[in-house]
């Protein structure tokens, strides 16, 4: 009976160390879209955790505003360090308003930071939507 009060609290215990033992990770990302040269606006962006053997873990979301800029600060626990990217669903050259294209990009991890808030944002620069390749997406 001792023996298997002990199996008992030995698993559990195995269960709950990832959530124990997780840190607390923040990554920031700012940048500006364009579509044929013109700020696009109502792009959505997408910070994940990215999960080899799970389904990625959500950071946050957020939309492009009139001038296409960005800003988006995400925060996830993990045991290791995060493995982050984020993605941009948009409409730019589609003619008819159905589904998205996406594109996705890897964070560096030097942008990854211990803590609720980041110790510097990740600058994607100016990308312009039109030059790149259309990756249809209709569940974001």
């Amino acid at each position: 009976m001792l023996n298997l009060m002990f199996t008992q609290l030995a698993f559990f215990a195995l269960l709950a160390l990832p959530f124990i033992a997780a840190n607390k990770q923040t990554v920031g990302i700012e940048g500006k879209l364009t579509c044929n040269g013109k700020p696009y606006s109502g792009a959505k962006i997408k910070l994940y955790d990215h999960d080899t053997l799970t389904m990625d873990d959500k950071l946050g979301e957020t939309q492009t505003d009139n001038t296409g800029y960005f800003k988006l600060i995400g925060t996830g626990s993990e045991v290791s360090r995060l493995n982050v990217k984020f993605n941009v669903y948009h409409r730019c050259g589609k003619t008819l308003p159905v589904c998205y294209y996406k594109y996705s990009w890897a964070v560096p991890q030097s942008y990854v930071s211990s803590g609720t808030y980041p110790q510097k944002m990740f600058n994607a620069q100016t990308i312009e939507l039109s030059l790149l390749e259309k990756h249809r997406d209709c569940l974001n």
